[in-house]
């Protein structure tokens, strides 16, 4: 028999032959290995399986063609069925949960660090515990045995009870333990290293094959249809007669569906699939894996543990526990085989070592306990360790559900459940934000996620995955950036700006400016793979070291610094590099109607003007707001001022966004059938901000156009020149102070700014970046779209009514849900809070009113003008009634923060300038 001690000593290099003492490679082309066995009483695994006829005939059509039968499939199978598609198709290649569910640890914890997820896992439990049960007389394989999370240090602990108050918002039952506390519920571990612990007595486990099965009994009796043993060969796409890829029809070996909707839930598999229909589908296949041990006396009944710092989990599995982790050097999978059904791989133990040697850390008996057998099967990973979610931006109708990062099992539920709903009705009905496919770089798939110049980068996607891999139980903190991927889009000012001391950040590839460091350059290296792979790690990173130093829950060694550059704007003048941004023209014959249809303002204004706008879905909410400023025909050669017929728009957006704008933006002029045009002139325009109350005096020596407020007044903008240069400017504030937007030709940038530069030198000018922005903004009452503006957010909850053309007769998108949500009242709403206390806070605090939550901050950072901590969130009135600006007056309110609740006051103004005065001129 192998004892858990024996395999970390067979795992020791020291005791390895030579070969083995070598660098280990990035990949393994290798295929299944000898059938082994997994942990659970029964899979779907039959004789003959992947062979033969499908399990049913193909029906010609259907509405929905699912690909892929492991969790992801199975639920969005059942939701859609559940909500009315009835004509809906799942095609699996072999059996139910062959893939990689069958062999899946199936834990579920109800707490992380986002809202999202915890009502997503809120519904998978739902589902998995109460709702498949009592549908189907089935049991699911369920169990609720609890979660335990380990804390060995200050800092981790802190991370816990940030989930903790969180969890009060969404009614999550925990509880943080000290040392004693966490032996007597679980004796057989070791407490002399913990510094307490966070016990979440609901989470559980799931049975995969169970919980598989039970959603194909509950899908197929309300009309769906599964059919096994059912490869796909193609996806047929067409385009329609104003040239959109649309989905067609679905081929496999033994016939053709046609149908308008596909939804690739094909896991390590989906890139392939994405491939038949010319879909970019930016996820990897990695080996993950875990050891089951023998029969443990008195572990019965034990909560599952997560010790993230020792990089470990472990699963009760009955008498026994399963042991797994995520390591520094993970097994790339290169060649994904399409014959590849309830496989295994041999374990590497030089690989897998360092989970057993926390394991016996934190449960000793480990040591002398024997491995019964070992499961390291594939799993897909994406680059920011989130689903791939919603409709590709190369093909309409073409759908991914994918890319879950071996958390399928547990996301299944609530991820189903929306992607249901996204394929009926255009949208899901949570914010997916990070899950979006078409949310560039952010956490769902290419169309929104992830830039398209990123979604085929192979090098980018394989550094990006394994550092979300390899740091997938490290602490998250507040300001902490990737070190992979970093360096694949550099805006104009880059180089000037990095010898200035900037600090940059990254989003969607992009690096933008994020503070500066008055010591001098700190440039983002190669990626070194932390030191895996016999790669060398870097010795002496300035960037990376200046990370480390923000690796705290309490304000960061920075916080003088940013301090600085906001109170130089706020009290003269700072320039913003915001090049990144994206920079879009709306164009052509019916750009107009486009306009009026896509923006709730109204923008059909005169050339000159510019609107602050947002864009809604047709549920209202929210999912973009941006300028918008009306413009005429210029030169065809001019990233400024292009050539077109008819009307004409220049569209400015936050660049995090700017990919979700474009496919928002792509979607309704293709339902609509316009003519028009949208031109990306994100990479050829730079785009500077000068804020501040000395803006006028500075930018009046370098541009050749009148400042005054008669002649430019708030909100318009002009061609004009500086230092000898045709720019845009615009006269706006994302800040809150006097300032000007320069939209300048990248050609032009660096002569531009070395002469704004030199004109505001006597004047105190600064260099600032978006870490300042975010505190000038919040503590202007501004919204940041993805914070605390989102697409399950109205412009009245958010109080943006007034971005609303509501007193016109025009029509736009939403409108109606606007109009519904007037009549009938606004149940949720958008609060800003302060505290006397001066304690940082970040986000996810829990909100109380009056002795009950109410709701969770979204939003937060320090404001150095009125040196205040500023939050946001939304809030409910418990009662279930309308949350009136009465309602908001009258509570008496605490923030909850790691547990302490903190006094708060609720303003429904802005704390700063809440007249508005400073952006007008008015000081």
């Amino acid at each position: 028999m192998s004892y858990v001690s024996c395999a970390l000593r067979a795992a020791t290099p020291r005791c390895l032959p030579a070969p083995w003492r070598s660098p280990r490679p990035f990949s393994s082309a290798t295929g299944p290995t000898a059938k082994k066995s997994v942990p659970y009483q029964k899979t779907l695994k039959e004789e003959g399986s992947g062979t033969g006829e499908p399990s049913r005939p193909l029906p010609p059509s259907a509405e929905v063609v699912v690909v892929g039968g492991g969790s992801l499939g199975c639920q969005t199978t059942y939701h859609l069925a559940k909500q009315g598609v009835t004509s809906v198709v799942l095609l699996e290649r072999d059996r139910l949960t062959s893939g990689t569910t069958w062999h899946t640890a199936g834990l579920l914890w109800q707490l992380r660090p986002s809202d999202v997820e915890v009502e997503l896992l809120a519904h998978t439990r739902d589902v998995v515990s109460r709702e498949l049960p009592a549908e189907t007389g089935l049991h699911t394989g369920w169990v609720e045995n609890g979660g335990l999370f380990i804390a060995s240090n200050k800092q981790r602990l802190d991370e816990y009870k940030r989930l903790m108050s969180l969890g009060k918002a969404y009614g999550v039952e925990s509880y943080v333990l000290t040392p004693s506390q966490t032996k007597d519920l679980y004796p057989l571990m070791n407490i002399d290293d913990l510094y307490g612990t966070l016990y979440v007595p609901k989470d559980g486990t799931m049975d995969p094959a169970g919980t598989c099965s039970t959603l194909a009994r509950a899908a197929t009796a309300r009309g769906a249809t599964i059919i096994e043993n059912c490869p796909v060969t193609g996806i047929q796409v067409r385009a329609d007669n104003f040239g959109v890829k649309r989905v067609y029809a679905v081929e496999t070996a033994h016939g053709t569906i046609q149908t308008p909707c596909v939804v690739n839930c094909a896991g390590v598999w989906a890139r392939a699939l994405g491939r038949l229909a010319g879909v970019h589908v930016p996820l990897v296949g990695m080996h993950h894996a875990y050891v089951v041990t023998e029969r443990i006396e008195g572990i019965q009944n034990m909560p599952n543990v997560r010790d993230h710092d020792a990089s470990v989990y472990l699963r009760l599995q009955g008498d026994a526990l399963s042991v797994g982790g995520y390591e520094s050097n993970p097994i790339f999978w290169e060649e994904v085989s399409e014959k590849f059904a309830f496989g295994l791989f041999d374990l590497d133990w030089d690989v897998f070592m360092q989970h057993i040697e926390g394991a016996i850390n934190r449960v000793p008996v480990l040591e002398k306990t024997g491995i019964k057998s070992t499961v390291c099967g594939p799993e897909s990973f994406t680059a920011d360790h989130k689903p791939l979610m919603g409709e590709a931006p190369e093909v309409r109708g073409f759908f991914l559900g994918c890319g879950f990062n071996s958390a399928g099992m547990m996301l299944g539920g609530g991820c189903g459940r929306e992607l249901a709903h996204w394929i009926i009705h255009g949208r899901p009905e949570k914010d997916m934000y990070g899950y979006d496919i078409r949310q560039v770089a952010s956490v769902s798939l290419p169309s929104r996620r992830f830039h398209h110049s990123l979604t085929d980068n192979n090098r980018w996607i394989r550094e990006r995955s394994h550092e979300s891999y390899a740091k997938n139980y490290s602490v998250v903190f507040p300001h902490d950036e990737p070190l992979a991927g970093r360096n694949v889009r550099k805006d104009p000012l880059h180089e000037e700006l990095l010898r200035q001391g900037c600090v940059f950040q990254e989003r969607h590839g992009w690096e933008r400016p994020g503070w500066f460091n008055p010591r001098g350059a700190a440039p983002v290296l190669d990626y070194d793979y932390y030191g895996a792979y016999g790669q060398e790690r870097h010795r002496d990173y300035t960037y990376n070291r200046l990370l480390g130093d923000e690796y705290t829950f309490d304000f960061p060694p920075h916080h003088d610094i940013i301090k600085n550059e906001c109170l130089t704007c706020r009290n003269a003048l700072a320039l913003f590099d915001m090049s990144y941004f994206g920079k879009f023209y709306l164009v052509g014959p019916e750009a107009t109607k486009a306009a009026n249809w896509l923006f709730t303002a109204d923008v059909s204004k005169a050339p000159g003007s510019t609107v602050y706008t947002c864009m809604l879905n047709k549920r209202g909410g929210v999912e973009s707001d941006l300028t918008v400023s009306r413009i005429s025909p210029g030169d065809p050669a001019s990233p400024l001022a292009p050539a077109f017929e008819g009307d004409g728009y220049y569209l400015a957006i936050g660049g995090a966004v700017a990919q979700h704008n474009w496919s928002h933006i792509t979607a309704v002029l293709q339902d609509m059938k316009l003519q028009c045009k949208l031109l990306d002139c994100s990479e050829e325009l730079g785009m500077m901000s000068i804020q501040g109350p000395l803006s006028r005096v500075v930018l009046q020596e370098v541009l050749d156009t009148d400042l005054s407020n008669e002649a430019f007044p708030f909100s318009t903008h002009k061609l004009t020149t500086a230092a000898g240069c045709t720019v845009r400017a615009m006269r706006l504030s994302f800040v809150g102070e006097m300032g000007w937007e320069l939209h300048v030709p990248k050609a032009d940038c660096v002569k531009v700014y070395q002469a704004v530069m030199q004109a505001g030198a006597r004047h105190g000018i600064t260099n600032a970046g978006y870490r300042a922005i975010d505190s000038l903004s919040i503590e202007k009452g501004y919204r940041h779209w993805h914070a605390d503006l989102r697409p399950d957010d109205t412009p009245l909850e958010a109080g943006l009514a007034f971005t609303c053309k509501l007193k016109s007769s025009i029509p736009f998108l939403g409108r109606e849900a606007v109009e519904d949500q007037k009549a009938k009242g606004i149940f949720r709403r958008l609060v800003c809070f302060t505290t006397e206390e001066k304690v940082p806070m970040f986000g996810l605090e829990a909100v109380w009113r009056d002795g009950e939550v109410v709701g969770h901050i979204r939003r937060a950072d320090f404001g150095f003008a009125i040196d205040k901590t500023i939050t946001y969130g939304y809030i409910r009135d418990p009662t279930g009634g309308p949350v009136s600006l009465d309602f908001v007056k009258s509570g008496s309110y605490e923030l909850e923060r790691m547990g302490v609740t903190y006094p708060a006051r609720a303003h429904t103004k802005s704390p700063f300038d809440p007249d508005n005065k400073r952006v007008k001129g008015f000081y």
